[in-house]
C-alpha cells in the first residue's frame, strides 16, 4: 500500500475533530502518569515554583507529568476567567519558549479566550502593534524586560491585567503563581467542562503576526479547526501506522527538546499541539546558545528546527573536529563518504565499509553528541541546502524537510519518515491540495525543471480565512480558479511527477537582472552551508549587470586555517575582512560553490563584512529568516562599491 493511501485511513485516538483545548484534555487523561514538560533549573526566577512545582536542580531538569500539567492549566483557566477572560477575548503572551507558555496557552484556550502572540525579541513598538491591533485585554510576559516594554506603551493599548511568569518588582502585575491559586480556589469541574464544550471549532484560537519583513506585521487568524486538522494531518504522516514496519514515527515514547519560539507557528504546531496530542515529552531548553549541554540531558528523539540552527549544529561539530590537522582530514573523509553512501543507489561493498568505518570514527561521535537517540530531525521555515541535509541522513540523522507559512497552520508538505527525498519539501499531507500558477515562473526556471512550475497555490482545512480586520490584505491573499479559492503562497515551487515538491524561491525575491535574466538567491546562499569559512551569505543583485554577495566570515574557521598555514591574522574582524590572503580563501569558497551554477547566476563580486546576521541587530527574523531589506540598507555602502568598480 502506498503511504498516502495509508495515511487517508489511518485514524488513532490522536485524530479527531476537537477543539485544542479538549484534544489536550483527553491526551492528559490517556498519559496522566507520563512526563509531559521537563523543566530546566537556574534559568528563570519561577513564580509556580516552589509552591505549586518543585523547583528543577540547577543546570538539570525536572519533569512534569500530564496528570500535574493538567492541574496548572484547569487552574490558570479558572484564574484567567477570574480575570475577565471568556469567549473570543484575546491574551498575549509574550515570553521566551518555556514551560509556563505551554501551559498559559491552554489555560487561555480552556478558558475560551485566544491567544496573541508576541516574540519575545519585540520592540515597545512592536508589541505596541501587536497587542493593540489585536485588542488583546491582557498579557502574560516573561519577567522584567518583557513587562517594562509592555508599561511603556500601555497607556496606549486596551490591555486590562499584566501577569509576569517570574518575579518581578512591579505590585500592580499579576504574579502567574497567583492566578494559578485564584483558579484553585473558585475551580469548578462543570464550569471548566462548559468553557471548553461552548467553544466551536471555527472559533479563533490564536492571531500570529506575520514578521514584518515586507511592511506592517499582519495579523493571521487561526482557528482551532487550523489547528486541530493540521495536527490530523501531521499525525496521520508521523503516526505509529501499521504499515510503517520499523520506521520511526511520533509517539507518547517520542522526546524532544523545544527551542523555537513558539510565538512562530512551527514551533506551536510541530513542537507543541502535535506532541501534547500524541502524549510525548516536551523539555524546554534555556536558550539556542546550550542545545548541545540541553541535548545531552534530555536524550531527545526527535526535534523541529530552522536551516539555520542545522547549519549551526554542522559548524560546531565540524570545528571540533578541525582541533588537529588529522582530525580534520578524517572528518572531511568521513562526510564525504557519508553524503556518497546516501546518494548512491545500491552502496557497494567497498562503500558501505567506507561507511562503516566512518560511522565508528565519526558519526557516532556525532550522533551522542546530540543525545545518542534522535530518530529524526524536521526542518522548516527556510530552504535548506541538498548537500547538507543528504550529509545529515549519511551521518544516522536524518532530517524531513518540510514545507508552511503561518497562514496555513503550517504545514501543507514534508517528507515521510519511509520515503524521504533530500532536496524536497515533500508531497502534501493528506486532505490539501497543491497546483501551481505557471505566469509567476520564470523562463529559466522552467527550463531547468520537469514538473509544473509556479506560484504555490494551496486548499485545504489547515488553510486560514483571513487577516485579522484586513479585508483587502486578505482578498490579494487568494485567487478563484474554477470557483474555488485557493490561498496564494507566493513562493515558487516544482511540483514533480511522483507528488513531491521541491522549492525554488520566494518569488518577491527572485532577482532580476539588468539583463533580464532571473536569479534566485535562496539556493546559491543554501549552498554555502557546508562551508568551513563562510558564516552567511546574501546574494544581491536586482536591477545590475552581474549577481553579487555580502559574505559574513566564520572567523574562529579562518583564525584555524590561518594558524595551519603560517598566516598571523590581525585580531580586529573588520581588519581581516580586508585582509587579502583572507579574500583569496573566501574566493576559493565562492569558487566552488560558483561551479553548480550557471554563468549568470555565479557571484561575480562579494565584500566581506564583520556583522553577523542576527535577530538583536534586526537582520533576522525571530525565525532566522534573512530581512532582506534591512540587510541591503545596513550594507549599502560595500554593494555600493561593488557596483562602482
Amino acid at each position: 500500500m502506498d503511504f498516502r493511501e495509508a495515511e487517508r485511513d489511518y485514524e488513532d485516538e490522536v485524530t479527531g475533530q476537537t477543539t485544542l483545548a479538549r484534544t489536550f484534555e483527553d491526551a492528559a487523561k490517556r498519559h496522566a502518569d507520563r512526563p509531559a514538560q521537563g523543566y530546566k533549573g537556574g534559568v528563570h526566577d519561577r513564580t509556580l515554583t516552589p509552591d505549586v512545582l518543585p523547583p528543577a536542580p540547577d543546570g538539570d531538569f525536572e519533569n512534569v507529568t500530564y496528570g500535574e500539567m493538567r492541574d496548572v492549566v484547569r487552574n490558570l483557566a479558572a484564574g484567567f476567567r477570574d480575570l475577565g477572560v471568556e469567549s473570543g477575548k484575546r491574551v498575549g503572551i509574550f515570553a521566551h519558549t518555556r514551560m509556563e507558555w505551554a501551559q498559559c496557552d491552554f489555560g487561555i484556550l480552556a478558558a475560551g479566550g485566544a491567544v496573541t502572540t508576541v516574540y519575545s525579541s519585540s520592540s515597545s513598538r512592536q508589541v505596541k502593534h501587536l497587542l493593540g491591533d489585536s485588542g488583546a485585554v491582557g498579557v502574560v510576559v516573561e519577567g522584567e524586560t518583557e513587562l517594562e516594554r509592555v508599561r511603556e506603551v500601555e497607556d496606549d493599548l486596551d490591555v486590562e491585567f499584566v501577569v509576569t511568569m517570574d518575579h518581578v518588582a512591579d505590585d500592580d502585575a499579576i504574579p502567574l503563581s497567583e492566578v494559578y491559586e485564584r483558579g484553585k480556589e473558585v475551580f469548578d469541574r462543570d464550569a471548566y467542562e462548559s468553557w471548553i464544550d461552548d467553544t466551536d471549532y471555527d472559533d479563533l484560537a490564536s492571531l500570529i503576526y506575520t514578521s514584518g519583513t515586507t511592511g506592517q506585521p499582519k495579523g493571521v487568524a487561526l482557528t482551532h479547526e487550523n489547528f486541530r486538522e493540521n495536527v490530523n494531518q501531521c499525525r496521520k504522516r508521523f503516526g505509529p501506522r501499521p504499515d510503517k514496519a520499523d520506521y520511526p514515527a511520533i509517539t507518547a515514547e517520542t522526546r524532544v527538546v523545544s527551542f523555537l519560539p513558539l510565538a512562530h507557528v512551527l514551533e506551536r504546531l510541530a513542537g507543541h499541539f502535535l506532541l501534547f496530542a500524541s502524549g510525548a515529552h516536551v523539555c524546554y531548553a534555556e536558550s539556542p546558545d546550550t542545545l548541545r549541554e540541553d541535548f545531552a540531558l534530555c536524550e531527545p528523539t526527535s526535534g523541529t528546527s530552522v536551516p539555520r540552527v542545522y547549519e549551526k549544529i554542522f559548524a560546531a561539530v565540524r570545528e571540533e573536529a578541525a582541533q588537529s590537522p588529522t582530525k580534520e582530514r578524517i572528518f572531511e573523509w568521513a562526510t564525504g563518504v557519508g553524503r556518497e553512501f546516501y546518494e548512491a543507489d545500491d552502496p557497494g561493498l567497498a562503500l558501505r565499509a567506507k561507511h562503516a568505518v566512518a560511522d565508528k570514527l565519526v558519526f557516532e561521535q556525532v550522533r551522542d553528541a546530540l543525545g545518542g537517540n534522535i530518530d529524526f530531525f524536521i526542518s522548516g521555515g527556510g530552504s535548506l541546502s541538498p548537500e547538507l541535509c543528504a550529509l545529515y541522513h549519511g551521518m544516522g540523522l536524518p532530517i524531513l524537510e518540510g514545507y508552511g507559512l503561518t497562514e496555513t497552520s503550517p504545514v501543507l508538505s514534508v517528507n515521510p519518515p519511509e520515503a524521504p527525498k533530500t532536496g524536497t519539501i515533500g508531497p502534501a499531507v493528506v486532505d490539501t491540495e497543491l497546483r501551481v500558477d505557471e505566469t509567476v515562473a520564470s523562463p529559466e526556471q522552467r527550463d531547468a525543471s520537469d514538473g509544473d512550475v509556479g506560484e504555490l497555490l494551496a486548499r485545504g482545512p489547515q488553510v486560514f480565512d483571513g487577516y485579522w480586520g484586513l479585508d483587502d490584505a486578505t482578498e490579494q491573499a487568494f485567487t478563484e480558479i474554477d470557483g474555488a479559492e485557493w490561498f496564494r503562497t507566493g513562493d515558487v515551487v516544482e511540483i514533480r511527477d511522483d507528488g513531491y515538491v521541491r522549492f525554488l524561491e520566494r518569488a518577491k525575491q527572485i532577482l532580476t537582472l539588468s539583463t533580464g535574466k532571473n536569479v534566485a538567491p535562496g539556493p546559491i546562499e543554501d549552498a554555502f552551508a557546508a562551508t568551513p569559512v563562510v558564516e552567511q551569505a546574501m546574494v544581491v543583485g536586482d536591477n545590475r549587470k552581474f549577481v553579487s554577495a555580502v559574505i559574513v566570515p566564520d572567523f574562529d574557521a579562518l583564525r584555524k586555517w590561518a594558524d595551519g598555514k603560517g598566516i598571523d591574522l590581525p585580531d580586529d574582524k573588520a581588519a581581516i575582512c580586508r585582509d587579502d590572503r583572507v579574500e583569496a580563501r573566501i574566493q576559493q569558497a565562492v569558487d566552488a560553490v560558483n561551479e553548480n551554477f550557471e554563468d549568470y547566476e555565479q557571484i561575480k563580486r562579494f565584500r566581506l563584512v564583520p556583522t553577523e546576521f542576527t535577530e538583536d541587530n534586526d537582520l533576522l527574523t525571530p525565525t532566522m529568516k534573512k530581512k532582506r531589506r534591512n540587510i541591503l540598507d545596513a550594507f549599502a555602502d560595500e554593494i555600493g562599491d561593488i557596483y562602482a568598480e
